[in-house]
């Protein structure tokens, strides 16, 4: 281990995570063997200790404990410490979060192990206080001297408990989709619903882009007022609420409150894609302003701060700047009197900014509680005029704001999560029509194509500079697949569609499950792990699982493969009573469901004019329908080859005769 200006092995790493420890006192190792096998040759209790750049909590305890000499002094003497970026090795992350959901009922960052020589957890926590970690670290190490059998049954629990949690059998029998039990479905959700603020109810508050992804493509086959109400009301809170960045766009992690107020600061980049695709969605069915500006802020901001030379984008920024959380973006009424003199006082009446602060220490987030047409209506002013002095006032405080000193870039670049992007960004331009979201959207396929694809045909979790790192996990392929297979809609370019039938073959062969037909989180290449996981429930990200079953179902539409159809569906039924009982932690799937449930299409255009009339087709938002351009290499548009402008429009591997107007297919597809 290199010793030298008091560094330790973390600062061969490029995490900038793991950076961030490397001249910590504390002996950290990163993970792998080298830290493994000298825990069992020196018979040490192993320190595993998981977080992320942008994490607060996490810079907290890396203060106060890590890098505090006494509290090393006791981790370097008793026991091998090894610190885990999560964003780089979230197998591991998962892993261990259910060692902490399984002993304590709950999870978060930073995640504290403790573990046994050979591995096996033993005990699992999030933020301790200096104290109460130097307690800890004492309790256990005693009782691993005096009494280690105790603590090697305590393994052997929570090892056979974990296997209890992943378990999923096959389910023989014939498992019926209809409308009727998915209204049953929504009926017991709307008891989550906030109608007044949005989301759902209580705090802290998370943008959930994957229910609301699935709410929409619902809203397109059912009528129901109040889940058309619950997504409006959601997504216009939150644009308004101070988890939206409206000085500079794009969106923190979650509120701390109910009223999507007060934001943790940090902003992730997988929050920004997936909710550019959510607001591009609901923008189509709604033509709602509100939501466009978001659109174009949301990029603006991901372009302008996460993009990288080379096409790319990095992960996220930190919610600390100068060790202060959230500095970089609050105000005091004084600063926005300094800079907008005048029209001040506007302002700070429709922000909620006031001498006493709105959060703390004097200082105000920007939060907006009800739109600029009321807010005309109860001063007596013109919409557009004010509308025009807000979006100046909003352009002087970005200028001073970006003089401030900046919060942390995580400039790692992840697979999966530049994949949510591009889907995003794709979403994006099928909304506004503007290129450049679709040009990025290319730019960054083309880098990914370049530098995330091995030479075997998998792919790299993570890309520092030009050289790529860590093995892939499921995520990647399939949130890469799921964007090239959009990416294909939108460009009518073969090689994206091609490529995520490669993926999709990779994966099938490196991480499926024969014995339950899903997917495992891991490749079978990988070093195993305590247990071999599959990542089944929806969160934040759509669990890994359901995105591939989704894709399996696409891509059998394209390739006319039925063992791809039934996989997607063997899946499904697999899952049937997790997410029949447990809905809206199943999202995604529910959302694969409606598919089952309801007709969809496949579209070929061909002929002069097919760009135009797909562009025409993706304007509106229709999730059931799939779009393909003539071309002998995808066999659903093969032999459709016109030289005017001509559709097919297929259902169940079936096409109608052609057809030559956009009128007369759209009466087709509204009459079944």
């Amino acid at each position: 281990m290199n010793t030298k200006n008091n560094t330790n092995a973390l600062i061969h790493e490029t995490s900038p995570y793991l950076l961030m420890h490397a001249y910590n006192p504390v002996q950290w190792f990163p993970w792998g063997r080298e830290a493994l096998d000298m825990a069992k040759e020196q018979n040490k209790l192993i320190v595993i200790s998981i977080g992320y750049a942008a994490c607060h909590w996490c810079h907290v305890m890396e203060h106060e404990s890590f890098s505090d000499k006494e509290v090393a002094g006791v981790m370097n003497e008793n026991f091998i410490s090894i610190k885990i970026d999560r964003e780089e090795r979230p197998d591991l992350d998962q892993l261990f979060m259910d060692v902490a959901h399984l002993t304590t009922g709950k999870g978060g960052w930073p995640l504290n192990i403790i573990a046994l020589p050979n591995g096996q957890p033993i005990f699992a926590g999030t933020y301790f206080q200096k104290r109460q970690w130097t307690n800890l670290l004492s309790e256990i190490f005693d009782l691993f001297k005096n009494s280690p059998d105790k603590l090697t049954h305590l393994a052997s629990e929570i090892k056979q408990g974990i296997e209890r949690m992943d378990f999923v059998g096959l389910v023989k029998d014939s498992v019926l989709f209809t409308a009727e039990t998915m209204n049953t479905i929504i009926d017991s959700w709307k008891h989550n619903f906030d109608f007044e603020w949005g989301g759902n109810k209580g705090a802290p508050k998370f943008p959930m882009p994957v229910e609301y992804k699935f709410l929409l493509s619902y809203l397109f086959k059912y009528s129901d007022d109040d889940v058309g109400k619950y997504i409006n009301l959601s997504l216009t809170r939150m644009a308004w609420g101070g988890i939206y960045d409206t000085v500079g766009g794009g969106f923190s992690r979650y509120s701390v409150d109910a009223y999507w107020k007060i934001p943790h600061f940090e902003k992730m980049l997988y929050d920004q894609g997936q909710l550019l695709e959510v607001y591009a969605n609901a923008y189509q069915l709604t033509q709602n302003p509100l939501f466009k500006e978001v659109i174009e802020q949301t990029v603006a901001f991901v372009n302008r701060e996460l993009k990288s030379p080379s096409g790319g984008y990095y992960a996220s920024l930190d919610a600390d700047s100068e060790g202060v959380e959230g500095k970089f973006y609050v105000w005091t009424k004084d600063d926005v009197v300094d800079l907008l003199g005048s029209d001040a006082e506007l302002f700070c009446s429709f922000f909620n900014i006031s001498s006493m602060g709105n959060w703390e220490e004097g200082n105000n987030v920007l939060f907006q509680t009800i739109s600029e047409e009321e807010f005309c209506a109860q001063h007596n002013l013109q919409a557009n005029p004010f509308h025009t002095l807000i979006k100046e006032c909003k352009n002087k405080l970005f200028k001073a704001r970006s003089k401030r000193i900046r919060p942390r870039l995580d400039d790692k670049i992840l697979t999966a999560w530049n994949a949510i992007t591009i889907k995003g960004l794709v979403h994006a331009y099928r909304a506004t029509g503007n290129k450049s979201y679709l040009q990025d959207a290319i730019e960054a396929s083309i880098f990914l194509k370049e530098k995330a694809i091995q030479e075997d045909g998998g792919l790299w979790r993570s890309l520092k500079g030009e050289d790529g790192a860590i093995n892939a996990f499921l995520d990647d392929y399939a949130l890469l697949i799921d964007a090239w297979v959009d990416l294909y809609q939108v460009t009518f370019n073969d090689q994206w569609l091609l490529m995520a039938r490669d993926l999709c073959e990779y994966a099938t062969c490196h991480f499926f499950n024969e014995d339950n037909q899903l997917f495992y989180y891991t490749s079978v290449l990988d070093d195993p792990l305590l247990i071999r996981k599959s990542e089944l429930a929806d969160n934040v990200i759509p669990a890994s699982n359901s995105v591939m079953a989704i894709n399996l179902f696409r891509l059998s539409k394209y390739f006319l493969t039925k063992e791809a159809y039934h996989t997607s569906l063997r899946m499904l039924k697999n899952l049937s009573g997790k997410i029949d009982d447990y809905g809206k932690y199943y999202a995604n799937w529910q959302r694969l469901k409606l598919y089952f449930i309801h007709e969809n299409y496949e579209l070929v255009i061909s002929g002069e004019g097919k760009e135009k009339a797909r562009d025409e087709f993706l304007m509106d938002f229709n999730p059931y329908i799939f779009i393909a351009g003539q071309s002998d290499a995808i066999p659903v548009a093969k032999d459709k080859d016109s030289k005017n402008l001509t559709f097919y429009l297929c259902k169940n591997n079936t096409c109608s005769l052609p057809i030559s107007s956009i009128l007369g297919l759209k009466r087709m597809m509204q009459e079944g």
